[in-house]
């Protein structure tokens, strides 16, 4: 926070995308912290990379959303998920210009600000809500048909991106978000929050990864009907 109202500088990683040094020293905080009280952990940042074992690690996003934060826009949150031998088990959300925080654990639902969270009840695609990151990857990707299809099928489409929409639909605020584009550490806690309020987390193509690049998230009830819009072909 001390960056985002004050200042910071921008450098240009060889993916295209921004780092400032508030992502770096948010990550090595969130090492050192985590390192100190679970020793046995290893960790997956999208800054350092991994260390340590892998079977049982934290996956940092230390700020998703930084193109926001380089912008003062505040819609961006410090990402950690608890992944144990391929499943992520627990995770947690945090903006810190909103002091909004979600977290989950396997088997203990979903929370926001420690208020227990579900998805909505919706299940006519005709009265969901979708949201969506940016769309210019969608058309490039070869997404935007069916991206097409569920601007047509749904009642209302907002564009709040990042982690933010994993979190309206886990809270009920809407029905479907779909991204693609993406690390594991971008989808890590989101993945157990949304799982844990009720609603499914998959890729395109229906597998629940965070590895394969894409995800849609859903109420649950809409998701297989979003994913027969969405498949290509």
């Amino acid at each position: 926070m001390r960056y985002y109202r004050g200042g910071f500088d921008v450098t240009i990683k060889p993916d295209h995308t921004p780092v400032t040094q508030a992502d770096q020293e948010a990550e090595r905080a969130v090492i050192e912290i985590l390192g100190g009280a679970l020793g046995d952990c290893g960790f997956l940042g999208e800054e350092f990379g991994a260390k340590g074992p892998q079977d049982r690690r934290w996956i940092i996003d230390p700020i998703d959303g930084t193109r926001n934060f380089v912008r003062h826009i505040p819609i961006w949150a410090v990402l950690i998920g608890l992944e144990e031998a391929g499943e992520v088990t627990a995770g947690v959300i945090f903006n810190p210009v909103t002091d909004e925080m979600y977290s989950a654990y396997r088997g203990g639902g979903a929370f926001l600000n420690g208020e227990r969270i579900r998805v909505s009840e919706v299940t006519d695609l005709a009265q969901a809500w979708f949201f969506h990151a940016g769309l210019g990857i969608v058309r490039k990707a070869g997404w935007w048909p069916g991206f097409e299809k569920l601007i047509d099928a749904t009642l209302s489409q907002r564009g709040p991106g990042d982690y933010l929409g994993y979190g309206l639909v886990a809270s009920g605020r809407g029905e479907i978000y779909a991204e693609l584009d993406l690390k594991p550490w971008d989808l890590a806690p989101c993945k157990i929050v949304v799982e844990e309020a009720g609603g499914r987390f998959t890729d395109f193509d229906g597998r629940p990864t965070i590895y394969s690049g894409t995800a849609l998230v859903t109420n649950g009830r809409l998701h297989e009907a979003t994913l027969a819009l969405l498949r290509r072909g």
